[in-house]
């Protein structure tokens, strides 16, 4: 891969399980979406997602706080939400920072 950004599309993500699984193309990406789906209602129900030697999706609240406008320094209110966290695993941490 060169140096400048790539990314991965769901497209290619089912023509990689078609080449390595040998389920057909259509198969393939049924079988994708079917994934991401689970994992999307997982942590909608607010669940953590472990994927052993990738990582862990976790689902954080946060509080209403205080914040300022940068531009005008008016004090605004942030109303709580949730928020999606990712630890990515030892073994993945140690995959992107193998030197090449």
């Amino acid at each position: 891969m060169s140096t400048e950004d790539k990314n991965i599309t769901r497209a290619e993500l089912a023509e990689a399980i078609y080449h390595e699984v040998g389920l057909s193309l259509n198969e393939s990406s049924k079988l994708l979406d079917m994934i991401l789906e689970e994992i999307s209602k997982a942590l909608e129900k607010g669940d953590t997602v472990k994927l052993s030697s990738f990582g862990s999706f976790a689902v954080r609240n946060k509080k209403m706080r205080m914040g300022r406008n940068p531009k005008t320094g008016v004090e605004v209110p942030i109303t709580p939400r949730r928020i999606l966290s990712f630890h990515p695993s030892h073994i993945l941490k140690n995959q992107v920072n193998r030197k090449k």
